[in-house]
Parts: C-alpha cells; sequence; structure tokens
C-alpha cells in the first residue's frame, strides 16, 4: 500500500516537473523574444558609435587635434548638419511628402485601370485581389512594425550611441571580463573584426545613401516626375535594406511615371537600375575591404529570418547580425577544427 502510494508520488512529481520544465521553456522564449530587439536595438547603438568614433578618426588625421574635441565635433557636428539640412529642405520635403501622399491612391487606380486592359495585366490583378488581401495588408502591417515603435526606438538607439561613444573601453572591458581567461585573446579579436566589419558596412552604406541621394533626384526630375527629392530621399534611405530596398523604393517612382506615359515609367525603372548599379559598382569594393565576403543566398536567408523575429529592424540589422556571426564561427569553429591560431589584438 505504502509502495503504491509512493509510486503515485512519484508520478505526480514527474507531471509536475514536466510542466514546470514547459513553463521554464515558454518563460525563457518570451524573454528572449524581448532580448532579441533590445539585442538590436544596442546593435544600432553600436552603429552610432561606430559613426561617431570614425568621423572623429577622420577629423583627428586631419586636424591633430585631441581625441576628446574631435569627438566632441563628430557629435555635435553630425547634429548641426542634420538640423542645417532639415532647416533648408524640410518644408520643401514635407511638401513633396503631402503631395506624395494625395497623388499615391490615385496613382494606384490608374494603375489597376492600366493593367485591367491586358489579359497578362488582369491575371495580375486576379492574382493581387480576393479574400487575402486583408491578411496580406495585416502581414505587411505586422512587418513594419517594431517592439517599442519607430520613434521610440530612434530615441533608444541615440543615446545608446551616444553613450558607446562616450566610453567605449568601459563596454568592451566589461564583455572581456566575463570571459574565461584562457578565451580572452579570442574576445578581443572578435571584438575587433566585429568592429572592423561593423565600420566597413557602416561606410558603404552611408556613402550608397549620399551617391543616390545626389544621383537620383535630378534624374526623375528631368522626366517631370513629381516629388523628385522626397522619392531621391526615400531611395537613399530603403539602401540600408540589400536586396530588396531598391525594389520597394523603385515602386512609387515608376507608378508616378506610370500617370505621364507608359514610355516616361519605364525610362524612370531604367534610371533607377543604372544608378543603383553604378552606385553598387563603386561601392561594393570598398565594402568588400572591410567585410567578410557573406554568400548571397545567405544573406536573402538572414534577412528573412530576421524579418519574423525582429521584423523592421531585423532586416535593417539583417547583414551586421550576419557578419558577426560569421567571424565567430570562424574564431570559435572553423580556426579550431583547421588547426589555425587566431591572431590577438589588443
Amino acid at each position: 500500500m505504502a509502495d503504491k502510494k509512493q509510486e503515485e508520488l512519484t508520478y505526480s512529481q514527474k507531471v509536475w516537473q514536466a510542466v514546470g520544465i514547459v513553463a521554464f521553456v515558454a518563460i525563457v522564449i518570451l524573454v528572449a523574444r524581448v532580448a532579441f530587439n533590445v539585442m538590436l536595438l544596442s546593435l544600432a547603438g553600436c552603429l552610432i558609435a561606430v559613426y561617431f568614433h570614425g568621423l572623429g578618426d577622420l577629423i583627428q588625421r586631419h586636424t591633430y587635434w585631441r581625441r576628446i574635441w574631435c569627438m566632441a565635433v563628430s557629435i555635435g557636428g553630425s547634429f548641426i548638419l542634420l538640423g542645417v539640412l532639415l532647416w533648408f529642405m524640410g518644408s520643401k520635403i514635407q511638401v513633396q511628402i503631402a503631395v506624395l501622399s494625395d497623388s499615391l491612391p490615385h496613382t494606384i487606380s490608374n494603375a489597376k485601370a492600366q493593367l485591367a486592359q491586358t489579359p497578362l495585366g488582369r491575371k495580375v490583378l486576379d492574382a493581387l485581389s480576393g479574400d487575402n488581401n486583408g491578411n496580406e495588408l495585416a502581414t505587411v502591417s505586422q512587418f513594419f512594425s517594431t517592439s517599442f515603435g519607430v520613434l521610440g526606438n530612434m530615441y533608444i538607439i541615440l543615446f545608446l550611441g551616444i553613450f558607446f561613444t562616450a566610453s567605449p573601453l568601459l563596454y568592451k572591458d566589461g564583455m572581456i571580463l566575463l570571459v574565461p581567461a584562457s578565451k580572452k585573446a579570442v574576445a578581443k579579436t572578435i571584438i575587433n573584426r566585429s568592429s572592423q566589419a561593423l565600420k566597413g558596412w557602416l561606410k558603404g552604406t552611408m556613402l550608397s545613401m549620399v551617391l543616390i541621394a545626389i544621383l537620383l533626384p535630378p534624374g526623375l526630375a528631368i522626366m517631370h516626375v513629381p516629388v523628385a527629392l522626397v522619392l531621391g530621399l526615400l531611395t537613399a534611405i530603403l539602401v540600408i535594406v540589400p536586396n530588396f530596398g531598391s525594389a520597394v523604393a523603385m515602386i512609387p517612382g515608376v507608378l508616378l511615371a506610370l500617370t505621364i506615359s507608359l514610355e516616361t515609367a519605364l525610362i524612370v525603372a531604367l534610371i533607377y537600375i543604372v544608378v543603383q548599379t553604378l552606385v553598387s559598382n563603386i561601392i561594393a569594393p570598398i565594402i568588400q575591404k572591410k567585410m567578410i565576403n557573406l554568400p548571397p543566398a545567405l544573406t536573402i536567408v538572414s534577412q528573412l529570418l530576421m524579418a519574423v523575429l525582429g521584423g523592421v529592424m531585423g532586416i535593417i540589422m539583417a547583414i551586421p547580425v550576419l557578419a558577426i556571426a560569421m567571424i565567430m564561427a570562424d574564431e570559435l569553429y572553423v580556426k579550431r577544427i583547421n588547426g589555425i591560431e587566431s591572431e590577438s589584438s589588443d
């Protein structure tokens, strides 16, 4: 009788243990999901710090000022430049955004009307219409949302970047302090290689943005496409999303050109392709000097995975995360199995 009671007690304990394990795993998954978004924000803050330090290094090389003054000019000058640009171009951009918001729905209706005139166009419209529209819109809305909101994320990223810029060694030494003594050299190498990779990606991305913002609006203006400045800035911003950003940025420009004529739309599409091709051919070598070679298929898979996990912030951070992950895999696994010594860095 006592043995049977003991067996029942043991069975009850096993059930509660199983329930506890499942609950613990569920809590860990939920916490990891929230922590993942926080990690993305922290990585974005690191990118801001990398930008400030890179600009500070450039100022120091040309002026030989003290480091603290170069960093002050880097941070303060960036904010002043941004404020000046918004002061001179803000009103014009605001007007063009309003025009784009008003004209885009009508443009989409005209595009649908033109597609409906051809058999192939009707098939495309049938594929895009139907009961799935609501689900697709909900998916897009969820896809372009973040955990704390866009403005909140920008606020957090900016201040994290300033704090990381003010005392980078504090956070770097803190991470290395958590690593066992036998692995500290490898940890330093991973951090330094990751920093160089992020610097190269950021430099290439920013140069691409500037070149597209300079080259694209005049070409669109020549073709009399409305809101050319906003379209150029939108394309420049979406450069930060490799593979997909340029294609998405082309859609509103081509739709607006389609209101003029089909020939204008084709020429505008060609302008987008030529500008983006020229920029990618100029910038690609700069990126490849500092970053490890990322396979295109792996890059797309990383973007899709990060989109599911982190939304739009995940897509933006997909390339830096993939670069860091490949560096870690190289230092912690590939070099070990191939007997290659990791170069220690201070």
